[in-house]
């Protein structure tokens, strides 16, 4: 691949990219293993609920969760629900033909089992109230999804790169958190995918940069300063995070820690040489906003601490 020219429309750059779809979805489907959501729930567990079956209400001492995993698992598994949302959005960009259509759609079945999976095991395990579960879906099925940047193909890239890599650390410390081994299995399993979607992505990303690398440090850029999960319309979102934040599931410095910096350093961000006038103020925006963030992170991780020694001392 060589340099594109600076005017080059974000459509001529799909379609310059669409090598590297090929490619990476061959590798893609070379390492991805089949895996069945029914192996990973626990059945036995389950028995009828109240209504037509005239079964048992679901009752919250009957959850097996530990408070912070009952409220990761259901955003995690409403953010999964909103899938017909982004299969549009990725599609509308994307396209439907040839590598890149191959590839929405494989990446669609593929998230597509995550929300089955979660569904299963928590209705099961008894884990969550059914009724606010479900009401909650509607609710957040029914507001839809719109991305940011949603006109630029090289910005929603570099968008799904951490989203994806994000949507790894949170399944994966979700299962840690939530009290339950069968629990932390489903969402390793889970993890797993989203960590190959994040590969998928980073590594055209890195084609990206190669092609125009103003144009791939702005998104970049863009997109970390502006980064939101694709769950930021759930109804009582905030509240939920603040939860999960103190929990150790995900917060301030594991965003920064765990999924800005390696992607980061995988691309070399900070080392290329390659940067016109407009990419250089890119990543002097960058790295201003990631100075902050460090700062904040570090204010967040003494406000956890002070607040876990005050819990012990209240334990003593």
């Amino acid at each position: 691949m060589t340099l594109i020219a600076p005017e080059t429309t974000g459509i001529d750059l799909l379609h310059e990219l669409e090598q590297v779809v090929a490619v990476e979805l061959d590798r893609h489907l070379s390492v991805a293993k089949e895996w069945f959501p029914h192996e990973y729930v626990p059945w036995s567990r389950g028995r009828d609920f109240d209504g037509v079956l005239g079964g048992e209400e679901w009752r919250p001492e009957e959850s097996g969760l530990t408070e912070v995993g009952r409220i990761a698992l259901t955003l995690n598994l409403l953010t999964e629900d909103n899938l017909p949302s982004y299969h549009y959005e990725i599609a509308s960009m994307f396209g439907r033909d040839r590598a890149w259509g191959t590839w929405v759609h494989r990446w669609t079945a593929e998230e597509g089992r995550h929300g089955i999976a979660i569904r299963d095991y928590l209705m099961a395990a008894r884990a969550v109230d059914p009724v606010e579960l479900e009401r909650s879906r509607m609710e957040h099925m029914e507001a839809g999804y719109q991305g940011d940047h949603m006109d630029n193909p090289l910005h929603v890239v570099a968008y799904v790169t951490f989203q994806e890599l994000a949507t790894r650390v949170s399944h994966r410390n979700s299962g840690r958190e939530c009290g339950d081994p069968l629990a932390e299995q489903l969402l390793a399993r889970v993890a797993a995918d989203e960590n190959l979607h994040m590969v998928f992505y980073r590594n055209l990303l890195k084609a990206a940069f190669e092609l125009a690398p103003d144009t791939a440090m702005r998104a970049v850029t863009d997109m970390i300063t502006g980064f939101r999960m694709p769950g930021h319309g759930i109804s009582g979102f905030e509240r939920a995070s603040l939860k999960i934040a103190i929990g150790g599931v995900y917060n301030l410095r594991i965003h920064h820690d765990d999924v800005l910096q390696p992607v980061l350093r995988h691309l070399k961000v900070m080392e290329r040489t390659d940067l016109g006038p407009e990419g250089e103020r890119a990543r002097e925006d960058l790295a201003a906003f990631l100075t902050d963030l460090a700062v904040k992170a570090a204010q967040f991780d003494e406000r956890l601490e002070a607040r876990r020694a005050r819990q012990a001392a209240r334990c003593a």
